[in-house]
């Protein structure tokens, strides 16, 4: 098996990337870990892959600015962290830097007195953000679960719910590129886009330099997701599969080399989608 999307402590997962690395070794041979707007966890993630004899992607997921929807940029194959994608997290942990100030500021008017910094203390070396706050809640016993506290609180229409500034798509994708790396739309259905609209909001994708999809996600329908890989293969699009584990304490029904349906992840997203695309890159690249 492989697994193409995963997150640790570095970004909103359970395991560091290490403990992840250890989790899956002997079990899945191929692992990218994307944590969000962030790539700290993969120097960390690169020697315990090497100890385990498992090959890791690097990888990140960019929160893309994009209205009335959730628009996610994998970075798969990240050679060299360029400077473009440097300034592309600054500018993302600058955004969500203010918005959590906004939601502190939320949550002392209705009557929990804690600061920025108290929250931040307990998540050293993360980077903050809703999943924090809602294990934070949890762990103090304002609410029972993490999901009681985004559908109480965090979620989209909530009380302490604050929109941040995404990045801009262009820079992304060229940031992407400059690091070596492939740009690919996570979790297509999240754009809240109907049949009849995707495809053309992909062809613009394309010709701004997206390469690839991520057909196969533990979030949509297996239906869904084969409407989709047909979709990506008419575009001329390579196909991703992924779990978006981030650990059983936080997502119980997502499980590392297994995507949409339970279905366990095959290797032909590796050896036939996503690595004879990053080599036809870099030999184009390097040449």
């Amino acid at each position: 098996m492989i697994d193409l999307h995963t997150h640790t402590t570095a970004s909103d997962g359970q395991y560091t990337p290490s403990e992840l690395i250890h989790k899956v070794a002997g079990k899945i041979s191929v692992l990218a870990i994307t944590d969000h707007d962030t790539v700290s966890g993969l120097e960390e993630g690169k020697k315990a892959a090497e100890e385990c004899g498992l090959t890791l992607v690097q990888g990140i997921e960019l929160n893309i600015q994009r209205t009335g929807c959730e628009f996610h940029l994998l970075g798969l194959g990240l050679n060299e962290i360029s400077q473009s994608l440097k300034d592309v997290i600054q500018e993302l942990i600058d955004s969500r830097d203010k918005r959590n100030v906004k939601v502190v500021e939320k949550m002392n008017e209705t009557g929990i007195k804690v600061t920025i910094e108290e929250i931040q203390a307990e998540f050293e070396g993360q980077v903050l953000g809703r999943p924090h706050f809602a294990q934070w809640l949890e762990e103090h016993k304002y609410v029972k679960t993490r999901q009681q506290a985004f559908d109480k609180f965090l979620a989209r229409g909530r009380p302490w719910y604050v929109e941040r500034t995404g990045a801009d798509l262009d820079k992304s994708i060229k940031a992407i590129y400059d690091s070596g790396g492939l740009p690919v739309v996570a979790h297509p259905m999240s754009l809240y886009l109907s049949w009849s609209k995707i495809e053309p909001v992909f062809e613009d994708f394309k010709a701004r330099g997206i390469a690839g999809m991520e057909c196969f996600h533990p979030g949509a329908r297996v239906g869904e997701c084969l409407r989709l890989q047909e979709l990506a293969r008419k575009l001329d699009l390579f196909v991703t599969a992924g779990s978006d584990f981030h650990g059983e304490k936080i997502r119980a029904d997502r499980k590392p080399g297994h995507t949409c349906g339970g279905k366990k992840i095959e290797d032909r997203f590796w050896f036939e989608e996503l690595l004879p695309a990053l080599e036809k890159y870099r030999t184009k690249y390097n040449g």
